[in-house]
């Protein structure tokens, strides 16, 4: 059984940073697809986004320029780094194996204006 936890959350200023780490077990992690996405209060969840196997990134318009996604295969670790940080930026955010469709529990970001 796949299980994702996600760290790093918290409340920051605009204009601050926050690291998010998501710890994968239970699947052979450095085959996989995985996949940040986010979900404000009264909004879908949307995609920020995703790291291939071989390192490819890509991103949703919102965040390009400010987050990156890298991942950490030794650590079986998937990391968003959050730049420049916007009070639009508030969600939960969550962690996604994209070969599995699992989830974690997800991590509260706060940004203040």
């Amino acid at each position: 059984q796949v299980r994702l936890v996600e760290s790093g959350g918290g409340l920051v200023q605009a204009g601050g940073s926050l690291r998010l780490s998501c710890g994968v077990s239970g699947t052979f992690f450095k085959q996989h697809v995985l996949a940040w996405h986010r979900q404000a209060p009264g909004k879908q969840r949307e995609w920020v986004a995703s790291i291939t196997s071989s390192g490819g990134t890509s991103y949703v318009d919102s965040v390009k320029g400010r987050f990156t996604i890298s991942r950490d295969n030794a650590k079986s670790t998937v990391y968003l780094q959050m730049n420049s940080l916007k009070p639009e930026d508030t969600a939960i955010y969550y962690c996604k194996d994209v070969w599995s469709g699992d989830w974690g529990q997800g991590t509260q970001v706060t940004v203040s204006s």
